[in-house]
Parts: C-alpha cells; structure tokens; sequence
C-alpha cells in the first residue's frame, strides 16, 4: 500500500513543480511520477525532511515539492544553460 501512496503523491508533487517551473507541456504522467519521487528523496536529504510511506504530512508534502522544483531547476540549467 505505501508504494501506491508514493506513486500517487510523486505523482501529484511532480505535476505541481512541472506547473511552477512550466515545464508541464513537455513531460508525461511518468516524468511527473520521477520528478516527484526524486524529489522527495532529494529534498528530505537537503532540507533534512524524513518521507516515510503511508506516512504524508504537510511538511514532508512542501519537503518533496520544494525538492522537486529544485530538481526541474537543475534539469533546466543542465539542458538549456538557464533556469526558467
């Protein structure tokens, strides 16, 4: 069940970053899934959040989306030599 649960908030995480860094056109339900896993992960380890499965509050929630603009922001630099 709390596989599912990442899936779904990855999910959710990765499409709200992808709508605040405008980059919503050009990846699928996938890469929002990505973006918002790796996400979490790397904003629990920057930001020193702990994300547990079945587990999500609004501060582990703000962790992984800050986590994933974050990750969008370095996506963009490394593709387009700029942050949008």
């Amino acid at each position: 069940m709390g596989v599912i649960v990442w899936l779904i908030v990855g999910g959710i995480v990765g499409w709200l970053a992808s709508r605040i860094m405008k980059t919503d056109a050009q990846q699928g339900i996938l890469g929002n899934v990505l973006v918002g896993i790796l996400g979490a992960f790397l904003g629990g380890q920057l930001l020193g959040g702990s994300i547990h499965p079945g587990m999500i509050s609004l501060r582990s929630f703000v962790v992984s989306l800050l986590g994933a603009v974050l990750l969008l922001g370095l996506i963009n630099l490394i593709r387009r030599g700029r942050v949008r």
